[in-house]
This record gives C-alpha cells, sequence and structure tokens, in this order.
C-alpha cells in the first residue's frame, strides 16, 4: 500500500510518496535502482552493443546484431506502451502514467534539429550516449570526457531554457 508523507520542510509533501513499511521511508528504493543499472550495464557489455565495432557495424549495414537489438527492444516497448495506455496503468507512487500522443503533423525542424545534433554526437563519440556510465565501468576512461561534456550540455540547456524556441 502506498501512503503519503507529511513533513513541515520545504520540500512539498505531495512528493514525497513512500511505500508502507512502518516507517514511512523508500531508503531501499535507489538500491534497486542501482542493481538494476549494474545488471543492464552488465548485460550491454557482454552482448556487445556497446562497441564502437558493433554500431559501426550497424551502420554499415554490416550486421544484424543491433537491428536485433533494437527490433527486440520495440517488440516489447510498443505493447508496453498500449498496456499502459488502454489500462491507465499508474506508476508505483500512483501517479498516473501520461504518454502524449505524437502525431506526424508535431514533428517539425526542432525534432529534426535535435535528431541531427544528437546523431553527430554519437558519431563524434563513436558510442551511444546512452550507457557512458557502462562503458566507463568496463574500462573505457574517455568516457569520463564524454560524461563531462553530457553534463556541461545538460547544464547549458537548462541555464538557456527560456530563451530557446520549444
Amino acid at each position: 500500500m502506498i501512503t503519503m508523507l507529511h513533513t513541515t520542510s520545504d520540500i512539498d509533501p505531495e512528493m514525497l510518496v513512500a511505500c508502507e513499511d512502518g516507517r514511512g521511508t523508500r531508503v531501499a528504493a535507489p538500491a534497486w535502482y542501482l542493481i538494476a543499472g549494474v545488471a543492464l550495464g552488465i548485460l550491454f557489455v557482454k552482448s556487445e552493443v556497446l562497441t564502437w565495432y558493433r554500431i559501426q557495424e550497424m551502420f554499415r549495414l554490416q550486421g544484424f546484431q543491433m537491428y536485433g537489438v533494437i527490433g527486440s527492444a520495440l517488440a516489447v516497448a510498443v505493447p508496453a506502451v498500449q498496456v499502459i495506455r488502454r489500462f491507465e496503468v499508474r506508476a508505483w507512487n500512483g501517479e498516473a502514467i501520461v504518454i502524449p500522443n505524437k502525431h506526424l503533423t508535431t514533428f517539425g525542424v526542432r525534432y529534426w534539429a535535435g535528431g541531427t545534433i544528437f546523431g553527430l554526437g554519437w558519431g563524434l563519440l563513436g558510442a551511444c550516449p546512452g550507457p557512458m556510465f557502462a562503458l566507463l565501468g568496463a574500462g573505457v576512461t574517455v568516457m569520463l570526457a564524454a560524461i563531462a561534456s553530457a553534463m556541461a550540455g545538460t547544464w547549458a540547456y537548462a541555464a538557456l531554457q527560456t530563451r530557446l524556441p520549444h
């Protein structure tokens, strides 16, 4: 059962959602996220989907492995999104999961520009930017520069967000 914590601190009480465990805390949740992330990172490293060679092989249309992984992800994600929408599945804390409908008419220049920038970054980095921490954990220390760059880009976007067209 999920309960709401009430506090007198500066934090909005509605944001303090906790699993009922007698103490009203969720101390173990970050540990589960870390365990899941490490397990997924190990899976990515062992399956070689993080290697520059596999990514290059995919873009040169010389190997099926990456397309198989992407296709498998789509085969799981598409039905999952449909289940979430049809049955109005809620998050663990009771919040509604809202997946907005995006029509082809809403995809404009900003999506093309963002996709191009993302693709150029992926090409320059030589690795998918998503699993940078898994690559770092696998011993690819050059990912420290990529992680620092990603953090700087995130900070720059946050600083400029109000001045950018959305």
